[in-house]
């Protein structure tokens, strides 16, 4: 009796290795996966840009700040006997010295007295110079100049032509020419004049000693030497000379003091001076006044 052969029973399924990474490998890709470089890139530029902005806006804000846009009311009239007064009275302000960047709020602006810098040469007292439009000068540089007796000139681009070409080298004349300090004749160039741009005002122009403004409409060398021939080195607080002693000759207070336009000049109006364009010499002293 014949058998048909058994056939060989078929191997067993090979058992395949590695099952999960195959699979892993076979599935479709993720958007983060597919575009990962782009993605990255993006976000490596959006940090990139979130710090230079911050840098940025660091760098440019405001250092100080001021509660009241000044608006000075009309001087009260002198008497019969008196020379009339040029400029504004501005209420004191703290004077304390404050650190470079230091934030500080002014009850005024423009301000003729507050917190400033005491860092002299650089940061405060500053050199005297014509800046610029784009210079950034800050009140808490030029108020040390001020508290020395110094004289400074602001000016606005808005509504005045003072960042033009034309008004930049009439600052560079007037600083040229301008004269010693009335009562201490400390040189120009040491503390005076500083002129430099500050929009928070409400005039185009405005010359400031310590607590003392005289706003203008024009850009007037002749108000301006004559207020600083009458006022200055008187208000500042650290003197920087011993005050003159007036001659006998010296009866009234008219006769020591510099001649002045016959009326206070109003923010809106810059009257002529009634005066020579040209300042007078300094208050008469019996002997010259010793620096300090």
């Amino acid at each position: 009796m014949s058998t048909t052969p058994r056939r060989p029973a078929p191997p067993a399924p090979r058992r395949v290795i590695g099952t999960t990474r195959a699979t892993r490998y076979n599935r479709p890709k993720t958007l983060f996966e597919r575009r990962r470089g782009l993605i990255l890139t993006l976000l490596a530029v959006v940090a990139i840009g979130g710090v230079v902005v911050f840098a940025y806006g660091a760098a440019t804000a405001p250092a100080y700040a001021c509660t009241t846009m000044w608006q000075p009311e009309v001087t009260p009239p002198p008497t019969a006997d008196a020379t009339p007064r040029l400029g504004y009275v501005q209420p004191q302000m703290e004077r304390t010295h404050i650190q470079p960047g230091d934030f500080v709020r002014y009850g005024y602006c423009p301000p003729a007295s507050g917190k400033h810098i005491n860092l002299p040469g650089s940061l405060g007292p500053i050199p005297p110079k014509v800046f610029g439009p784009d210079n950034r000068i800050l009140p808490e540089n030029w108020l040390h100049n001020l508290e020395h007796g110094g004289l400074v000139i602001l000016y606005r681009c808005e509504g005045s032509n003072a960042c033009t070409d034309e008004g930049q080298d009439a600052f560079r004349a007037f600083f040229a020419s301008f004269p010693n300090s009335p009562i201490c004749n400390i040189p120009a160039g040491s503390l005076s004049p500083v002129i430099a741009r500050f929009e928070e005002m409400a005039y185009p122009y405005a010359a400031l000693l310590w607590g003392q403004v005289l706003p203008l409409e024009t850009f007037d060398t002749a108000q301006i030497l004559a207020f600083f021939a009458q006022q200055g080195e008187q208000s500042n607080p650290e003197k920087l000379c011993a005050a003159p002693t007036p001659t006998p000759a010296a009866s009234t207070p008219a006769a020591s003091t510099t001649p002045a336009p016959s009326t206070t000049p109003a923010p809106s109006t810059t009257p002529a001076p009634s005066a020579s364009s040209e300042p007078s010499a300094s208050p008469t002293a019996s002997e010259s006044p010793a620096s300090s």
